[in-house]
């Protein structure tokens, strides 16, 4: 007959087919399963079969011991705790090591943060095998806090980089080479994911994400939308997906379907205290003589509501020019804005890039000859610029104000000031990267380490 081990009613164990060198355990027979605590809990598919991937504290109370596990789905339950509460739980099966002893149980897996232990081991687990004398406490013995460091706390310790997809249409683009380039340079797994290749599954217990080829992005940490403006509604469904899936998003859905809509950015950052030039928005050409004064007359700027890159955008000279443009656009259904035009710029503008918050770089952009807008794309010039402490805070309230942990923020210096023209959710890297010499692909990442708290 099988010699049973003799454990108390706490018990220090280790799970080494998930990787757990030593937990503290509740030894509860009142229990029927066993439970381990987890956090950013995602399910995925591994060689055609559902596994589950988690991180664990295995010290309580301490945050910055971490382990990413994963383990192969055994079932999904309902469980009762004994306050009463059912949850739905995924369960795994594991080795589990007492007195000398290994063998497979199965556990579940819950936020255990509100228990006093990482691990409750559960009847079911110790039938046959254990027995417990309830009067005593780590009777198989404790590690000491020398041992526990050398589990947990080793510098040596190799360290598991991030899995971040970037989400965008061309992994040829320069800005999306950067990115990839910069994530893989700081030790983490990165995936160029097309947006045309993804589709995706709403549903209430098990939503997905899928690839091209039936594979199922679910098991993601991070995610860069970088959507260019003909895949706007599209790709924020898609971050908004992997939003559900608790996938961080370095620009959430919500901030970059409103930072397209540039009229709605406009009233957002005007509430939020951020001066801009003049601008008039009107629905019928029978008030474009109201609508250029108000901006202060001709010369102005007519845009196009869905324009980018300094398309849609023209400068009409005269008050006939402007009113012959506004109509044309008008006649096509268009949405315009008409703003003023801000002739001592002298077709320059300033292009200030914030990450999580902070200023990372800043150039200032020129205009070709014979053009006023300072675009890269329209063939503008790009050098180093020294801004001022306020245009440095009117860029950090306007992307605070539109919500966006990335933000290309185009500032204009007027004799009222400097204005903001317009917050950009995908700015290009290309052009700041190369006038300033600065890693901000690198910032980027820095800013998704930031969020796991990964160092």
């Amino acid at each position: 007959m099988q010699q049973k081990v003799i454990v108390g009613s706490e018990e220090w164990c280790s799970l080494p087919t998930i990787g757990i060198p030593t937990i503290k355990a509740r030894v509860d027979s009142g229990a029927k399963t066993s439970a381990l605590h987890a956090i950013n809990i995602k399910t995925y598919t591994k060689d055609h079969q559902e596994w589950v991937k988690f991180d664990i504290n295995p010290i309580q109370n301490n945050a910055k011991a971490l382990i990413h596990c994963d383990a192969q789905l055994v079932d999904q339950r309902i469980v009762k705790s004994s306050s009463g509460f059912r949850e739905k739980r995924y369960v795994i099966r594991t080795n589990v090591s007492l007195g000398g002893k290994t063998w497979e149980i199965e556990v579940t897996l819950t936020n255990r943060d509100s228990m006093g232990y990482r691990m409750l081991l559960g009847r079911e687990a110790m039938s046959g095998r254990v027995m417990v004398d309830p009067e005593q406490k780590f009777v198989l013995g404790q590690p000491t806090n020398e041992k526990l460091k050398e589990y947990y706390y080793s510098e040596s310790s190799e360290k598991k980089g991030l899995r971040i997809g970037l989400l965008a249409s061309n992994p040829e683009l320069y800005s999306n080479k950067r990115i990839l380039e910069a994530g893989e340079m700081r030790g983490h797994e990165m995936h160029f994911l097309n947006l045309k290749y993804c589709y995706m599954k709403l549903d209430a217990d098990t939503p997905e994400i899928h690839y091209r080829g039936g594979k199922i992005l679910n098991d993601f940490d991070a995610v860069i939308p970088r959507i260019r403006p003909s895949m706007t509604y599209y790709g924020c469904a898609l971050t908004r997906q992997f939003e559900a899936l608790k996938v961080f998003a370095l620009n959430n859905a919500a901030a970059i379907t409103q930072s397209r809509d540039k009229l709605f950015s406009l009233q957002l950052l005007l509430n939020n205290g951020v001066d801009i030039p003049t601008t008039g928005f009107a629905n019928s050409p029978l008030d474009t003589d109201d609508l250029i004064k108000m901006v202060g007359g001709s010369p102005l700027i007519v845009k196009l509501l869905e324009g980018t890159q300094g398309k849609g955008v023209v400068l009409a000279e005269t008050k006939k020019a402007a009113e012959s443009v506004i109509n044309a656009f008008k006649s096509l259904n268009a949405n315009i804005l008409v703003q003023e035009f801000i002739k001592e710029a002298n077709g320059k503008d300033l292009r200030l890039f914030v990450v999580d918050g902070k200023v990372v770089a800043a150039m200032q952009r020129e205009a070709a000859p014979g053009e006023f807008r300072a675009n890269i794309h329209m063939g503008g010039s790009a050098s180093v610029v020294k801004v001022t402490a306020e245009e440095k805070k009117i860029a950090i309230k306007a992307a605070k104000a539109m919500d966006l942990k990335v933000a290309g923020v185009d500032i204009i210096r007027s004799s009222k000031g400097p204005l903001l023209l317009e917050v950009n959710s995908s700015p290009g890297l290309e052009g700041i990267e190369g006038a300033t010499n600065k890693d901000i692909a690198g910032e980027m990442i820095k800013a998704i380490e930031k969020n796991f708290k990964w160092k």
